[in-house]
């Protein structure tokens, strides 16, 4: 019997989602919450938003869903699952409780403390006093986290110490605030991203990627939520994923089982290959974006089958196309400061490569700019290079003036 799937979310990472269960041959029809004008291709949109739990809940009813997936963090930071779980409704992602490894840094560090999971050294501050004093004692570089959600865009590597002092002076502005603030050394190596399925002490781990964070080429700009990823990572070992999966994924998935806070869903691992070993940089409790862009695509196991095997404790083996993946963000100039100047976009059919909407919309017949990050692109290739060439040939066609896009992701110095 083919299922009826519900997707929570909007961006980029729910339309990869999106072409990803419609793939699969037992899966009959993919609706989206409240999606975006470029999930049509493959998806059925809804117009409800993801913070209307009750509205969603009737919809999932009357429409005899079966599977609800839940892309975004803040509806699970918020408790969508428990809420959908209390009705009797099949969700696949961590509750409320469980989705404090990506709201509260905090938290997350508390458990990997607890249970000697490698991350960086740090210290969870929770005043401008505090914050200043432990600065003057541990000098730049050094990485300030914000706790709470911030889209990926509330970590700052400070390379000076003015810098460092100004992420502070940012996150306190009246000197007095009381709430915390990670800071933590800052690591060096290789970065990259182990995105897996999870059901309470069981991991069934995707290929790692690796996103590009800054603004612009060269790793210049501030951080944002990500302007491109790729997929794999030829710079990792297979040793360094294993002792990935086996000191830091594992454990923190049985971490959770132990503090009775069990884990379903997916986990994000952002780890830096150090010459001290693998270390954590941060947990995310969903799907990455851009990772998903490129990973998706690469899966050729059905995913609603994954998850399947997952929840039932039966084996499964991943089938993944060997390609290289890489994806390109095109964002809307000024992103991650300013809001965009809204504009249409043009030519998109005359790409071939897999387009997917971050933040599109159709205003007076048609499809603007109305987010910070707009489209990621998809390109393949046997090797990187090629991938490369494939997806920036593809780029070149679209016009969008109004946005901009790096140049160099996937390059390999």
């Amino acid at each position: 019997m083919k299922r009826k799937i519900l997707i929570i979310g909007s961006g980029g990472r729910e339309h990869a989602l999106a072409h990803c269960f419609m793939k699969s041959p037992t899966v009959e029809k993919v609706f989206v919450a409240p999606g975006n004008p470029g999930m049509i291709d493959c998806a059925s949109i809804i117009d409800i938003q993801t913070s209307d739990f009750e509205k969603i809940s009737d919809f999932v009813q009357n429409e005899k869903i079966d599977l609800v997936f839940v892309g975004p963090e803040a509806p699970l930071s918020m408790g969508i699952v428990d809420y959908f779980q209390s009705k009797h409704i099949n969700v696949f992602g961590p509750t409320k409780e469980a989705a404090q490894l990506e709201s509260s840094k905090s938290f997350a560090k508390d458990i990997m403390n607890k249970y000697d999971i490698p991350t960086a050294k740090h210290k969870t501050v929770y005043s401008y006093t505090e914050a200043m004093e432990y600065l003057s004692n541990h000098p730049a570089p050094i990485v300030i986290k914000a706790d709470g959600l911030m889209a990926g865009k509330g970590v700052t590597v400070a390379l000076t110490q003015e810098d460092a002092i100004n992420a502070i002076e940012k996150l306190y502005p009246m000197h007095n605030e009381n709430h915390p603030t990670v800071i933590e050394e800052y690591l060096e190596g290789e970065e990259f991203s182990l995105i897996a399925f999870v059901y309470h002490d069981r991991v069934i781990p995707l290929p790692i990627a690796r996103d590009h964070k800054r603004a612009f080429d060269q790793d210049l700009g501030p951080n944002t939520g990500g302007m491109g990823a790729y997929s794999p990572v030829p710079q990792i070992t297979d040793s360094q994923v294993k002792e990935a999966m086996d000191n830091i994924m594992i454990p923190m998935a049985k971490a959770m089982v132990s503090e009775n806070i069990p884990f379903t869903g997916i986990l994000y691992g952002g780890f830096m290959a150090t010459q001290g070993g693998v270390k954590t940089i941060e947990f995310n409790v969903r799907f990455g974006d851009p990772e998903t862009e490129v990973l998706l695509p690469r899966l050729i196991t059905s995913i609603d089958q994954i998850i399947d095997s997952l929840i039932h404790h039966q084996f499964i083996n991943l089938e993944i196309d060997p390609r290289f993946a890489i994806g390109v963000v095109l964002a809307s100039k000024g992103y991650p400061t300013q809001s965009p100047d809204i504009k249409p976009i043009l030519n998109l059919d005359q790409v071939t490569s897999n387009i997917f909407h971050m933040g599109t919309s159709i205003i007076d017949g048609e499809l603007v700019n109305t987010g910070g990050r707009v489209l990621c692109l998809t390109g393949f290739g046997e090797t990187l290079e090629q991938a490369r060439h494939e997806v920036y040939q593809e780029i070149k066609k679209i016009k969008a003036l109004q946005c901009f896009y790096r140049t160099d992701i996937g390059e390999i110095k």
